[in-house]
């Protein structure tokens, strides 16, 4: 969100939503590490006077939410073009329920806690500040009870959606353990996103399916959650990730009691 322009990308997503019939999950995030010096700046955003930039992508991702919830707020021209409905403006087009399907890419505790506080989805992927020093899954399950007491004490009448991604890779065929077989990430890694920020990378699961079940069901995060995301290798290509996929829904997902 340094990047956006909250009210384009609220007109983008109302257009979107409304053209899917109103199935589009929007997950926004601050943005991972750049590969430019302050590339925001390229796209005309600068912080405002006390601000960094992770302060003013929460700016944009507040505005965002304001206007998704389709209150008027701007008032209309005496003479417009076309007609006006009355009373102030909303931005256009508006989607009914989209506010509720936004998801909050969170990299921490501290921004899980404001994720909930105002309404959106969590989105917590396989990397996360190392803020314990414990194991990558149990950080991201206290990351997720964080969240969900916060969400209780805000009040939100509606009940949070919680997602985590993996990369899982069942061991089927040689093409499988040709790529996967000797994985060397089958734990976590630490590593540094800038000079002050110590994260912690979570590990990729490769195993025969019987296996991969037990791992799994050793994983916290996992069970917290209500919505797994799989992490698939896209530079082997669709037919093989396709393969990714199926083996995981048909020799593992039914022994975790997951559902499509």
């Amino acid at each position: 969100m340094r990047y956006e322009n909250p009210m384009y990308m609220a007109e983008d997503a109302g257009a979107a939503d409304l053209i899917s019939g109103g199935r589009l999950q929007l997950g926004i995030s601050r943005g991972s590490p750049e590969q430019v010096i302050d590339g925001w700046r390229h796209f005309g955003y600068v912080p405002q006077e006390g601000e960094n930039e992770s302060d003013m992508a929460r700016r944009h991702t507040e505005v965002l939410l304001e206007m998704l919830r389709g209150e008027g707020f701007a008032k209309p021209n005496p003479q417009p073009m076309f007609p006006n409905p009355p009373g102030l403006l909303r931005l256009e087009p508006h989607s009914e329920g989209l506010r509720d399907r936004i998801w909050w890419g969170a990299g921490s505790n501290a921004t899980a806690v404001w994720a909930a506080k105002l309404g959106m989805n969590l989105q917590s992927s396989t990397l996360k500040d190392d803020e314990t020093g414990e194991p990558f899954h149990i950080q991201q399950a206290k990351q997720i009870r964080a969240y969900r007491q916060a969400w209780a004490e805000a009040g939100h009448t509606r009940q949070p959606r919680v997602s985590v991604s993996r990369s899982i890779f069942a061991l089927m065929d040689d093409r499988d353990r040709m790529y996967f077989g000797a994985s060397r990430n089958d734990s976590d890694s630490v590593g540094y996103l800038d000079e002050k920020t110590r994260a912690i990378f979570g590990r990729s699961y490769a195993a025969e399916p019987d296996k991969l079940v037990e791992q799994l069901k050793q994983d916290d995060a996992i069970a917290e959650a209500d919505t797994l995301l799989l992490t698939v290798p896209n530079q082997l290509g669709v037919d093989y990730n396709a393969h990714v996929i199926e083996s995981i829904l048909k020799h593992v997902a039914p022994a975790m009691g997951w559902r499509e």
